[in-house]
Formats: structure tokens, sequence, C-alpha cells
């Protein structure tokens, strides 16, 4: 796994980051962390690396576009010093043009997407030894959808900037098109965006992945 021990995780997002943690910032314990995939990511690397003491904190605020992630960015992420700061937004730069059409200001431009993400990573780069850049996804298996079709250029711009950054990339939407092969989106989420726990634990699965979790780990002994 790529985290050693002491990293600091900052989770940067919208509500599926979110997931009624603290604010601005949620960490440690009871609720703070919410209840979603940061919150499984933290439950299974603290029972599979009991030997690691990572301190993982969420900065996910609901509702939140790229933009609005980039307004609060130095507070939020930068200021925390992490090792590693993980980005995952985007959902609501494409849902504002769909539910809220009559106010394109509250939207988010492709353009001005791959801008605000290319700001958040080279800043994150400057402070912390990695990146996780997680797309974006709506849970939705036809992609002549309007959203669906949309929401992939958004993931898109995020698997670009992954390769040109050398980030590490977490392809939400990928994995999503693959579970619902098999599953309706209702079994995850009924708007197909805000997922319960199949849905977190989907994610933390594909996140781990990405860094290189074992779920066969185990501790070397301690000595005597």
């Amino acid at each position: 796994m790529i985290f050693e021990n002491l990293d600091r995780i900052v989770f940067a997002g919208d509500s599926v980051t979110d997931m009624g943690s603290a604010q601005p910032i949620g960490e440690g314990l009871g609720d703070n962390m919410g209840h979603g995939y940061p919150r499984v990511i933290e439950s299974l690397v603290s029972a599979v690396y009991p030997e690691l003491t990572l301190r993982f904190t969420n900065a996910g605020i609901s509702g939140n576009t790229s933009k609005h992630l980039l307004e609060r960015y130095k507070r939020d992420v930068l200021d925390l010093h992490p090792q590693w700061v993980s980005i995952c937004i985007g959902i609501n730069d494409v849902w504002r043009q769909f539910d809220s059409p009559a106010m394109p200001e509250e939207a988010v431009s492709p353009e001005a997407y791959a801008s605000n993400l290319r700001q958040m990573i080279e800043a994150a780069k400057s402070v912390a030894k990695g990146v996780i850049l997680a797309t974006p996804y709506y849970m939705e298996p036809n992609r002549t959808d309007f959203m669906r079709a949309r929401m992939q250029v958004y993931v898109d711009i995020c698997a670009q900037l992954a390769d040109t950054y050398d980030c590490i990339f977490v392809d939400f939407q990928a994995m999503y098109d693959r579970y619902l092969a098999y599953k309706h989106s209702s079994l995850i989420a009924w708007d197909r965006v805000h997922p319960n726990q199949i849905g977190a634990t989907l994610m933390a699965k594909e996140w781990l992945s990405a860094c290189g979790f074992d779920y066969n780990h185990t501790p070397a002994p301690l000595n005597p």
C-alpha cells in the first residue's frame, strides 16, 4: 500500500464524500467522518493494517461544484498539510446543467472544470506526496441518457489530467458501470448519485485497489 505511518489523507469533494461528516472538516471518533466511502476506507485500513497509524480527514461539503471546492481549497486542504490529497468532484458541475437549466451560473463547463481541477492538482502536488484523482459519476447504464453522456465528458477530463500529472486514478464511473450490469441503481441510490452503504463500500474498494491495498496483509509480529 502506498501510505506510510503517520500519513494524513484528506478527502476533498462534494456530498458523496461529505455524507454527514463534521464541517468544514471531519475526522476522529464518532460520526465526524460521515458514513460514506472515506469512513469505509478508514475502517478497512485500520482493520487490515493495524501497525499503521494514519490520519483520515473528510473535507467534503454537500452541494459543492469544483468552483466551490477551489474557493475553499487552501483552508480545507492545503493548510492541513496532508501527505496525500484525494479529490472527487464534478457531480454538481454536471447536475446543475440538468436540474437548474435556467441558472447556468450554477453549473461548471468542461473547460472551467478542467481548469479548476488542474489548479487543485498542482497546488496539492506542491505540498503533498501525491494526488488521488477520482471521477464523478452517474449511476445510469444507458450511456445515451443526457446526464450520463454529459458526465462522461467530465470523467474523461479526469482521466486525461490524471495521466498528465501522474495522479493515482480512480474511475468510479467505470466501477458503477460494471456493477450495474448485474444490479439496478435503485439498490444503491434512488437519485443515482448519493450512495448507501453498498455504494460506499464499492467506492472504498475501488479507491483502495488503486492505492495498493492488500486484503490478505498480515502485519509482522511484535517483538515480545
